[in-house]
């Protein structure tokens, strides 16, 4: 018991942390431009700060992988049925997914805008944005994460922050894929605004967890009507 509890904790602790990094990254973030050349003169004017932003990205990602790691391994009621479980390893492996654009983005991309090479920017904004479809599905995985906590009377956050949770995910998901799979331009502007709101809720999420009663994460009680 006394491990489940230190697991649930720790991994409480990794996903307040990440989310509070993450929450900075998309307010300094903001849209991604939907002309690539407005994108490349936007980083070449602020070649810093786009740097910066996206190593606290890279790190904000990495600790929610470990987090991830940290709840598989709980053996709590978080993994206590086939969609939580695959959530939190899709979580995992789509946070590592857009890790390498974090870092791409920080290092080749940022010097081929301020050298101008637009070859190369080209050619590696291509990888990164392929990459960074993880974030799409770590969206879906915080959605359903946030959808079983909402279906449980004795989840670790309100039933409606997790709603509002489950809400945003799906919304960050339909962001992403409307501005950069179909080219819609205020899908850009929904998928920050969105992300915000799920990054705000992980860490309301992980600060719970932090604190949480231990016979509860441990439970296998259905929620009672």
């Amino acid at each position: 018991m006394a491990q489940h509890k230190t697991a649930v904790r720790v991994a409480g602790t990794w996903f307040a942390a990440a989310s509070v990094l993450m929450v900075a990254v998309l307010v300094s973030h903001g849209p991604l431009a939907h002309d690539l050349d407005h994108q490349m003169q936007r980083i070449a004017n602020g070649p810093l700060r786009w740097t910066v932003v996206h190593w606290i990205a890279a790190a904000a990602l990495s600790l929610h992988a470990l987090t991830g790691l940290v709840v598989l391994a709980s053996g709590s009621r978080l993994t206590e049925d086939r969609s939580t479980l695959s959530a939190w390893a899709l979580l995992i492996v789509s946070a590592i997914w857009t890790v390498t654009t974090a870092v791409a983005e920080a290092t080749i991309v940022t010097s081929a805008a301020v050298s101008g090479d637009v070859g190369t920017f080209k050619a590696w904004w291509a990888f990164a944005e392929g990459m960074g479809n993880g974030f799409a599905f770590f969206a879906l995985a915080v959605a359903v994460i946030a959808a079983h906590e909402a279906r449980r009377s004795e989840g670790a956050s309100p039933v409606w922050s997790a709603r509002v949770g489950m809400v945003a995910g799906l919304a960050s998901f339909a962001g992403w894929a409307l501005g950069r799979w179909f080219g819609v331009g205020f899908g850009n502007l929904l998928w920050v605004a969105t992300s915000i709101v799920m990054s705000l809720w992980t860490l309301w999420f992980g600060v719970s967890l932090m604190r949480y009663d231990e016979s509860t994460l441990v439970s296998n009680v259905p929620r009672h009507e």
